[in-house]
């Protein structure tokens, strides 16, 4: 981007005395943040809005939150105690300030008791703040302040909140670095949702091709004939259609000790150590009871098996004992059951057979094995199978070069921003002489 590229550094610097601020513009004031806030506890107003202070945005609405993850309202029927928020009020999470839960809200509402609100005094720009606070620089300044057992109980107390050091510019400089930064995001955000739709069409396309290739085999002519399943419609002429316990038996077999690796299932990576999702360490006691898992048996996460978590095993190891672990037929090529199990159509039929508490894919749905089993599958010869998987990654190959590409564009861009964001609101780049250009689509930007 040509945003940085036009920027200069300030003619005069000093040392701040800071090491996470580093050099600051010789007219700035280095101050504690005590001279910039008071901490605000107001309580009393049950029937406001519930906010949330969250890592990757900030202070947003609790409903909104909640509408876009699986996480439950754990806010206490009576909310007296809950701390009052007003707009410009800079609110922090105790335990997750060193991981960056803190911004500014843009809303009236209230947060959970355990939560920090302070108020910028006269003479702070709360939005100034807002990019000050959420600088990574500031969450390792956070971890330092913080006092726990384990880093689960970290927590930023208001006392020692008060004792870091910050940077004040004039408040003019406030400004013109708060409308620089929104103008910047606005412009990454809109870069980053380009890239996402892209990556959009480019999934629905490997899609398209996978769940052909799955359902109908390589040939475009193969002679075909009705299968009897309305989602799967015609299938080759030469196939079978079988239940799925023909194919899949499930097997249950548990650790007595503990000592083996422990599996995790994942959307895109399948079973991976947990080690490489998670720096929580798990004691071997606590594992008693795991379901062993073989090399070549296939991995089901009940819970999710309606957005196709599903997983082969490349070793031997553990996985959560609410999963299911299946011994395959000689007839199954494992790899062409996993894609066909991540096609949409067959993850509306595991959604429909899911029982439980909540509906569709929301909620405790699990997909049991009893259900699970009388679902009817294509069976191509085995051959066939292993020469339609090949297909399709020669097929994807291009596609999912394209979208890796995308994806590393967006983390570049995002990481650009984090760098601007940082160099802009120490001091490191002068952007009082920039000339933000009014957009038509110029919204208020997310996050930042």
């Amino acid at each position: 981007m040509t945003l940085a590229m036009k920027l200069k550094p300030y003619p005069a610097m000093k040392d701040s005395g800071v090491e996470w601020l580093g050099e600051v513009p010789e007219h700035w004031e280095v101050v504690p943040n005590r001279a910039l806030f008071d901490e605000i506890k107001e309580r009393d107003y049950p029937d406001e809005q519930m906010l949330s202070v969250t890592i990757k945005k900030g202070v947003i609405k609790q409903a909104a939150l909640l509408e876009v993850t699986s996480k439950k309202d754990s806010s206490n029927l009576d909310r007296s105690n809950y701390k009052l928020v007003q707009p410009g009020d800079i609110a922090y999470n105790k335990m997750r300030a060193w991981q960056g839960a803190v911004g500014v809200s843009d809303y009236r509402g209230i947060i959970s008791p355990a939560y920090v609100v302070q108020r910028p005094r006269t003479g702070g720009n709360s939005r100034y703040f807002h990019y000050l606070l959420r600088m990574p620089a500031f969450a390792k300044e956070a971890e330092r302040w913080s006092y726990g057992i384990t880093s689960d109980m970290w927590s930023l107390r208001p006392e020692h909140f008060k004792m870091i050091y910050g940077c004040l510019p004039p408040l003019p400089e406030q400004a013109a670095i708060v409308r620089f930064l929104d103008h910047a995001n606005r412009r990454v955000q809109r870069y980053v949702g380009a890239k996402q739709k892209l990556i959009g069409l480019l999934e629905e396309q490997k899609q398209a091709i996978i769940r052909r290739a799955v359902t109908r085999g390589l040939d475009p002519d193969v002679p075909v004939k009705p299968s009897g399943i309305k989602w799967l419609g015609q299938v080759p002429t030469h196939w079978e259609v079988l239940r799925t316990k023909q194919l899949f038996t499930e097997v249950d077999c548990r650790t007595t000790t503990g000592t083996e690796v422990l599996l995790s299932l994942r959307m895109y990576q399948g079973l991976v150590p947990h080690t490489e999702v998670s720096t929580v360490p798990i004691s071997a006691d606590s594992l008693i009871g795991f379901k062993k898992v073989e090399p070549g048996q296939v991995v089901m996460n009940r819970m999710r098996a309606a957005i196709g978590m599903f997983g082969l095993a490349g070793r031997t190891g553990l996985v959560s004992p609410d999963y299911a672990v299946f011994e395959l037929s000689q007839t199954v090529d494992a790899e062409y059951y996993l894609r066909l199990f991540k096609t949409r159509p067959i993850r509306a039929v595991f959604r429909i057979e899911s029982k439980g508490l909540g509906t569709g894919s929301a909620g405790f749905m699990r997909l049991y094995t009893d259900r699970f089993g009388i679902i009817k599958l294509p069976v191509p010869p085995k051959k066939e199978q292993s020469n339609i998987v090949q297909g399709i990654n020669v097929a994807a190959e291009k596609i999912d070069i394209a979208i890796d590409r995308a994806r590393r564009e967006i983390e570049l861009i995002r990481e650009f921003r984090t760098r601007l964001i940082a160099d802009v609101v120490t001091g490191k780049l002068d952007v009082r002489g920039y000339n933000v250009v009014k957009e038509s689509d110029d919204t208020a930007p997310e996050g930042g």
